[in-house]
């Protein structure tokens, strides 16, 4: 087992062992306990009390952050010509489509979203083995598959997230950085507790939400109390 460092020795020491925090009182100790020289991201991990490999437990949505994710988001927009230019007005990093979709079947996946339009989606099926297992493949549930792609864009860069529970029933997202207000590392972690509890499947008995932590890159978890967010 790995050695903890002496700041990570001294971030772990102000978490009271076994204490369930708020979810107010743990966006403020997120803070204090961040030691390292950048600005470390700041995650949540809530663990659901559903079967994913059933069709029916299997949750998965978006999420608009308030205060968006502290991260600067490169999108791509594989659109027709007739897009591009609104596609470019809107915010997109990356607008094309033919030399965008030879690119990354040669192995380019240097993009957070890639949004693109009904009429495209034929041609990006064989890059589903790239962009499946990066989470990158576009999806209509998500909004990423659209003819309003200006409207896509200005989403996602405003703090538009996905999100899908894993294989092990955990839902993780980033909510923002350290540099952040406490209120805002609030605002965001409580905007998806909610949005994850209004996708409760039906087919879901027993306690929903099991547990919740958040951290920064570099500090220990901080354990929620589900019933105090």
């Amino acid at each position: 087992m790995a050695k903890l460092t002496k700041k990570q020795k001294e971030a772990a020491s102000k978490i009271e062992k076994n204490k369930l925090y708020s979810l107010k009182d743990a966006s403020a100790l997120i803070k204090e306990i961040a030691s390292a020289k950048f600005d470390e991201s700041v995650d949540i991990a809530v663990r659901l009390g559903v079967d994913p490999r059933k069709a029916n437990q299997m949750v998965r949505g978006v999420v608009t952050l308030p205060h968006g994710t502290g991260k600067d988001v490169k999108v791509l927009a594989l659109v027709t010509p007739d897009k591009e230019a609104e596609a470019l007005a809107a915010g997109a990093d990356y607008v094309g489509l033919d030399e965008y979709l030879q690119k990354i079947k040669d192995g380019w996946t240097d993009v957070d979203v890639i949004i693109t339009m009904p009429a495209v989606m034929g041609k990006l099926g064989p890059l589903g083995r790239i962009l499946g297992p990066r989470g990158l493949m576009p999806n209509p549930k998500t909004g990423t598959v659209t003819m309003d792609v200006a409207k896509a864009v200005q989403e996602v860069k405003a703090g538009k997230i996905d999100f899908k529970v894993d294989k092990t029933g955990i839902v993780h997202a980033g909510i923002g950085k350290v540099s952040f207000g406490a209120e805002q590392i609030y605002d965001n972690a409580h905007e998806i507790i909610q949005t994850l509890i209004k996708l409760k499947p039906t087919a879901a008995k027993g306690t929903y939400i099991k547990g919740i932590h958040i951290t920064s890159t570099m500090s220990p978890a901080i354990a929620l109390d589900p019933k105090a967010v």
